[in-house]
């Protein structure tokens, strides 16, 4: 039996374009998906993309039967794990939701793994863990102390693999915190599909360039920046999953087991005027916009320490802020109602 890489979540955004990147490195990919924020259309760009269909199995993380079958029925060498609730704001008005998917679906998950036999996970983690240490670049020593539900549910994760790892060494484990992703596959055939109004900056920015929707809010433009509005590390959809191949690769391949943990992030912050004007510039259009009052718990800038990724994984990010608009502009405006 051919051997696969198990991709939870691998439907969606992120999941899609690293689905891509392990296939075209000439490994084998089942992807798991409950498609609640993905869709099963996809798939066929994928196999437009890679030559081949990945096989699909639709369940949910919490479905111990159905995960045990895709265990089963498929050689599975590693997994990669990306189905989380992600929206901040939704995680602090139903803390349950998020707890109940983001944790006890990957303790169920870490469970059907240990008994099918198979050690090694690289985990979807995200810079929220470090909540607002007080200065704006964030190192993986940079203290602990997720300030929402969301960022919470991440650390308890990561914590749940470490304290595996630490009662079964021959776990290989790697938690990756990303911070912004933004951009497309450069066909324009994959991209960032929101359903409803998107939580992101990037898709709502094209949204708006494209005529769906009349202007972006700012929210806060007195922020102690050159412009006034908060600056984020954004990174390329496209290196956030050479980074998970790199972090996969290494896991698989080294001689040293120590568990992986790493910030995958460009180390460049690029305010939200910064973005809409690359991005009007990359499109051609007018992005119309208000800025309106500071959103609670905003931070006025944050950026990563990329320095361990570059060592540990030989891993950096390659793609600016043009290519992330063109490639979301191509995206978008090659399907103006994303997958549907």
């Amino acid at each position: 039996m051919e051997t696969s890489i198990l991709v939870i979540g691998g439907a969606g955004y992120i999941g899609s374009h690293t689905a891509v990147q392990i296939m075209n490195s000439g490994l084998s990919v089942v992807i798991f998906d409950n498609l609640s924020n993905s869709s099963r259309a996809v798939l066929n760009r994928i196999a437009k993309l890679t030559g081949r269909r990945p096989t699909f199995v639709e369940g949910d993380i919490r479905d111990r039967l159905t995960l045990r079958t895709t265990f089963k029925n498929h050689s599975i060498t590693g997994v990669i794990h990306f189905a989380g609730l992600k929206a901040v704001g939704e995680s602090e008005e139903q803390p349950l939701k998020y707890y109940d998917n983001n944790v006890s679906g990957s303790v169920v998950l870490f469970e059907e793994m240990q008994r099918a036999g198979v050690q090694t996970i690289v985990f979807s983690s995200s810079a929220t863990v470090y909540g607002d240490p007080g200065y704006p670049q964030y190192s993986e020593d940079t203290p602990l102390a997720p300030v929402n539900v969301y960022g919470r549910t991440k650390l308890m994760v990561e914590n749940i693999l470490l304290d595996i790892k630490k009662s079964r060494p021959a776990w290989r484990v790697a938690s990756l915190r990303y911070f912004n992703p933004v951009g497309a596959h450069v066909s324009g055939i994959i991209g960032e599909d929101p359903t409803g109004i998107p939580n992101n900056l990037m898709p709502f920015i094209a949204q708006v360039a494209i005529g769906k929707r009349e202007k972006l809010l700012v929210f806060g433009g007195d922020y102690p920046t050159p412009d006034g509005t908060g600056r984020r590390d954004y990174i390329h959809v496209e290196d956030l999953a050479s980074g998970h191949l790199a972090a996969l690769n290494k896991l698989m391949n080294s001689d040293d087991n120590s568990p992986i943990i790493v910030n995958l992030g460009t180390g460049r912050p690029y305010s939200v005027l910064e973005m809409v004007h690359a991005f009007e510039k990359a499109s051609n259009k007018p992005v119309a916009f208000e800025i309106v009052d500071r959103r609670p718990g905003d931070l006025a800038e944050y950026y990563a320490d990329r320095t361990l990724a570059k060592d540990i994984l030989g891993w950096e990010a390659r793609l600016g802020i043009d290519r992330m608009c063109e490639d979301t502009w191509r995206w978008q405006s090659n399907n103006p109602n994303g997958y549907q």
